[in-house]
C-alpha cells in the first residue's frame, strides 16, 4: 500500500509563496506520473501540475509561470513551489501518483490533502 503525505499548506497573503511537499512511502522513481490537484468546495478536483518519471512537467494555464513542480527521488518527495499566489489559488491541494503496469493496469494513489488559504 502506498501512502502519500502532503505538507506545507497554510495561510499566505496575496503575492506570497508556499512550497508544498508530498512524501511517499516508497520510491517515487517507479511512478509514471506524479502530480498536484486542487479542489474548492462545490467543485471538482482540478489538475494543477504533473511531472513524469523522466522529469517532464506540465501545468494548468492559470498557474504557468507561477508554480513549479519538482521531484527528489532520493527523498521520495515531490514538491510544488507556488509563487505570486492569488486568492483564487486557495483550495485543498492533493498529491497524486500513477503507476502503470506492464499488463495495462493503472493504480492511482492520493494523499489526504493540505489546505492553502490566500487572503489579506
Amino acid at each position: 500500500q502506498v501512502q502519500l503525505v502532503e505538507s506545507g499548506g497554510g495561510l499566505v497573503q496575496p503575492g506570497g509563496s508556499l512550497r508544498l511537499s508530498c512524501a511517499a512511502s516508497r520510491s517515487i522513481f517507479s511512478f509514471n506520473v506524479m502530480g498536484w490537484y486542487r479542489q474548492v468546495p462545490g467543485k471538482g478536483r482540478e489538475l494543477v501540475a504533473t511531472i513524469t518519471s523522466v522529469g517532464s512537467t506540465d501545468y494548468v494555464g492559470s498557474v504557468k509561470g507561477r508554480f513549479a513542480i519538482s521531484r527528489d527521488n532520493a527523498k521520495n518527495t515531490v514538491y510544488l513551489q507556488m509563487n505570486s499566489l492569488k486568492p483564487e489559488d486557495a483550495a485543498v491541494y492533493y498529491c497524486n501518483a500513477v503507476l502503470l503496469s506492464l499488463s495495462g493496469g493503472r493504480n492511482t494513489y492520493w494523499g489526504q490533502g493540505t489546505q492553502v488559504n490566500v487572503s489579506s
